[in-house]
């Protein structure tokens, strides 16, 4: 899998088929590319729906046929705009086009579902855990033992999700070898440092920090 960070939480993740992750790219300014930009996509998965995550899902999928996958209500919203969707809910896994996405515990708000989910993506033998807007929690223990993700994007921001410190701390309970700090940097009041959040986790993972637009391969 090759997966590409657009900035804040959003992910373009490219194997046998297209996936994006919580594309938040129209008012994002640090988003490395545009809806138009987009020419495919198979899935696109939300972690919820505050505006910053849900983002540009609704309209990719317009644009390319993907299927939105998320939390139940969520998906319902998508389909009375009738777009394909399958809902799912908390330790669901569903399989569409070949990518099995599971909903983990995530500890934060939402709208609709009331509340937040982590991600994990399973494509071509290799999964990723995209923690959504989380808090630190010790369900990434089970995470880690459960799924066995290969690298993991962890929120450093401190204000709306984990400091620096506690995502490192995140890191040793998921005991993944790579790990992508996300969600930092957009807007002036979420500036932590991944410079910290590397320091932090010392020997435990290797920690990609990437620019908006970067890659990293698994």
């Amino acid at each position: 899998m090759k997966i590409t960070w657009l900035g804040h939480s959003a992910l373009k993740v490219e194997g046998s088929r297209t996936v994006y992750v919580d594309p938040f790219l129209t008012g994002n300014p640090k988003a490395s590319m545009r809806v138009q930009d987009v020419d495919r996509a198979d899935v696109v998965v939300v972690s919820h729906d505050h505006g910053d995550h849900v983002g540009d899902s609704f309209a990719i999928c317009q644009k390319t046929g993907a299927t939105l996958v998320a939390l139940h209500e969520i998906a319902l919203a998508a389909q009375e705009r009738k777009l394909k969707a399958e809902g799912m809910g908390i330790g669901g896994t569903v399989n569409v086009a070949g990518v099995d996405v599971s909903l983990v515990p995530a500890f934060h708000s939402a709208g609709l579902g009331g509340t937040a989910a982590g991600i994990v993506i399973a494509m071509d033998g290799k999964a990723l855990y995209h923690a959504g807007d989380t808090g630190l929690t010790l369900e990434m223990q089970l995470i880690g033992e459960m799924y066995r993700p290969a690298i993991a994007f962890l929120p450093i921001d401190g204000r709306y999700n984990m400091t620096p410190r506690l995502a490192a701390r995140a890191v040793e309970l998921l005991g993944v070898p790579r790990v992508v700090p996300i969600h930092y940097g957009t807007f002036p009041h979420i500036q932590s440092s991944p410079d910290e959040f590397r320091e932090r986790v010392g020997p435990a993972s290797e920690v990609i920090i990437l620019q908006p637009g970067g890659t990293v391969e698994v």
